[in-house]
């Protein structure tokens, strides 16, 4: 497996305090990888890094493997919020950039169509909404044809049609340019139709990662069943693992069929039962997520 990006033992403190801590990451080429954790995760310092404007305090990072690699000769970035000169046009915004890069006079166009702004290139950026913003970042970080790009949140602001279009476009990027795409964001229904591969972050380290129908498989089935008030007593004598979501008990097992036989039986009526689909979603269940990362730091100590 070709590698575009690959961090090892990362690590970043704060007035002494690890935000990065001891981060391993690994990123395929030709990927679109989901980077994902709970606000505070580490989300945003691992991609400052990645895009050197971060000096890490220990580990090390190679793009495409070479650690010593001009960061702005292959990477492109969206990171939070873009910047915006209101007072000049999309257009000119997008020059600014591509005389700083050096880039051909071409990629301004090409890179508005790519984003689909053409039509308002000539508009002042003051004027834009949020979601014509949030395209215009995404067409700066498209200029000079990048082999990775970096986007924090791409989707902010856009209405239910931009998000496809920001999803086709990702996929199209990949597929016809041999682009490697890092998503961080906080819409886990969007990641899951885009992402090839996830990397899931808990007080800055790595908990999951891999391809996405992997990890996903690794969330514990999980069968949601509404019955009355001595069905918990029932199932934990059984040796059934739960608890408790307002009225209905979310049971760790996919034997739905012998669950529902164990409660009847018991005199238990059965109003609801149903198998849950497994998502990234219930990855950031806390119980859930924080056993995942307690037991990989637990296996990673004794290893």
């Amino acid at each position: 497996m070709e590698t575009a990006l690959s961090a090892t033992g990362l690590v970043k403190r704060y007035d002494g305090r690890p935000v990065v801590d001891g981060l391993n990451l690994t990123v395929p080429r030709r990927a679109i990888y989901g980077f994902l954790g709970r606000n505070g995760a580490g989300k945003t310092t691992t991609m400052r890094m990645v895009l050197g404007l971060v000096r890490p305090d220990a580990g090390r990072l190679t793009l495409f493997g070479d650690d010593r690699r001009q960061r702005s000769a292959v990477v492109g970035a969206l990171i939070e919020a873009p910047t915006v000169w209101g007072n000049l046009t999309g257009r000119e915004n997008l020059e600014v950039t591509r005389r700083l890069l050096g880039a051909d006079r071409g990629e301004v166009d090409r890179v508005l169509a790519v984003a689909g702004i053409a039509d308002v290139a000539d508009r002042r950026a003051g004027g834009y909404s949020l979601g014509m913003r949030q395209r215009l970042g995404i067409a700066r970080a498209l200029i000079g044809g990048p082999r990775l790009l970096v986007l924090d949140e791409p989707t902010n602001g856009l209405d239910p049609d931009g998000i496809a279009d920001v999803r086709h476009l990702l996929a199209r990027l990949v597929a016809e340019d041999d682009v490697t795409v890092i998503v961080s964001s906080h819409l886990l229904d969007e990641v899951e139709r885009v992402a090839t591969h996830v990397g899931l972050v808990a007080h800055g380290r790595m908990v999951a990662e891999g391809p996405i129908a992997q990890v996903r498989g690794s969330v514990d089935p999980v069968v949601e069943v509404e019955s009355d008030a001595g069905a918990g007593d029932t199932l934990a004598a059984a040796g059934f693992g739960f608890t408790a979501d307002g009225c209905r008990l979310l049971v760790r097992t996919d034997a739905a069929d012998r669950l529902a036989a164990l409660l009847i039986a018991a005199g238990h009526p059965v109003s609801h039962l149903v198998r849950r689909e497994r998502r990234l979603e219930h990855l950031f269940d806390r119980t859930a997520f924080d056993r995942i990362a307690f037991d990989r730091t637990v296996q990673g100590a004794m290893a």
